[in-house]
């Protein structure tokens, strides 16, 4: 049995803040920016939230594979900014799709969440007990954001992106005889390193009650951009050729590496060490900028909606970022 993507969906905040825009509310500029980073502007949530912007990219794709609401099994939602402590975020989704037989719950691993959640989702399929899922990756790290600090703030994004995923037999066709273009899970690789997670966090709420008593002040997203860059820079490519081994995949036939969208230096230097033509690594940070668990699969729907992918065409995924985290796969499309 293997697990497929057979539908990709995708939704942005409907503003858009420049470089320039922000320039003009603290000290830094378009080629500050852009020059470290490649991002030159971002969608920020005003009316928008995590919730509805999932639900949006969710029900693209559902349109996308040509299938209903009420055929998903299993809901799962990757993000560290969910509206609500509870209800979930997927359950919301559950609700604004009508997807009324899907199981729901969501997943924090930050930049790492979309990949952790589609493992999840593959290793549910590929037990038997359900048969299609809906992932989805959706961030409003807007909120989180000290925009004082131009060191963090200028990085980050909101939006969503989902993939729907369905179990095949290995004969490639699904319950009922019918067969789908699309490709299959080959490999996956996921892994965590929480004794260095403080040089990414945010804080949550503190004990507050009869026996100790804590102000209720906002906490922000701290980072420590060097220990991140160094942490991305060799437990990516390292991850990705145990991948490729693993999978029994040369390098050399990956035709796109989909990557976190975290920084174009990060992503030129995985190149670089997997000695890959840079050309390989789409990008979607330009205009999204890093949008922790939903830049994976926004970029993954870009890149289908444009007619990029191709059946037989094998592609790696990849996120890395908060806990620390990352988590790879390898797909054939």
């Amino acid at each position: 049995m293997t697990t497929r993507i057979i539908g990709t969906g995708s939704s942005l905040p409907r503003q858009t803040v420049t470089n320039e825009d922000l320039s003009k509310i603290m000290d830094t500029s378009d080629e500050w920016i852009s020059s470290r980073t490649g991002i030159r502007e971002r969608h920020l949530a005003k009316e928008e939230t995590t919730a509805s912007l999932s639900v949006e990219a969710a029900g693209k794709a559902l349109q996308n594979a040509g299938v209903l609401a009420e055929e998903v099994d299993l809901l799962i939602v990757a993000t560290i900014t969910g509206d609500y402590v509870t209800p979930s975020t997927a359950c919301e989704v559950q609700s604004g799709l009508g997807a009324s037989r899907a199981v729901a719950f969501d997943i924090n691993a930050a930049c790492s969440g979309f990949m952790f959640a589609l493992h999840t989702a593959h290793a549910y399929l590929q037990t038997g007990i359900y048969r299609t899922a809906l992932v989805v990756g959706a961030e409003t790290l807007s909120k989180i954001m000290d925009w004082n600090d131009r060191s963090t703030c200028v990085l980050f994004g909101d939006g969503a992106g989902a993939a729907v995923v369905r179990a095949f037999g290995e004969d490639g066709m699904e319950k009922g005889g019918s067969e789908n273009g699309f490709g299959g899970l080959l490999a996956f690789e996921q892994g965590s390193d929480g004794l260095r997670g403080k040089v990414l966090a945010c804080e949550g709420r503190r004990n507050n009650n009869p026996l100790v008593q804590n102000p209720l002040v906002p906490s922000y997203v701290g980072m420590d951009g060097q220990e991140v860059y160094k942490f991305a820079v060799s437990t990516v490519p390292a991850s990705i050729l145990r991948l490729l081994d693993r999978a029994g995949v040369d390098a050399g036939e990956v035709k796109y590496f989909v990557l976190h969208q975290a920084n174009i230096r990060i992503i030129q230097s995985v190149a670089k060490r997997l000695r890959a033509d840079v050309g390989k690594f789409p990008l979607s940070l330009d205009h999204c900028g890093n949008v922790s668990a939903a830049s994976v699969p926004i970029l993954l729907d870009e890149m289908n909606q444009k007619g990029m992918l191709e059946k037989g065409d094998k592609i790696v995924m990849s996120g890395f970022g908060g806990g620390l985290t990352w988590a790879s796969a390898v797909i054939e499309w």
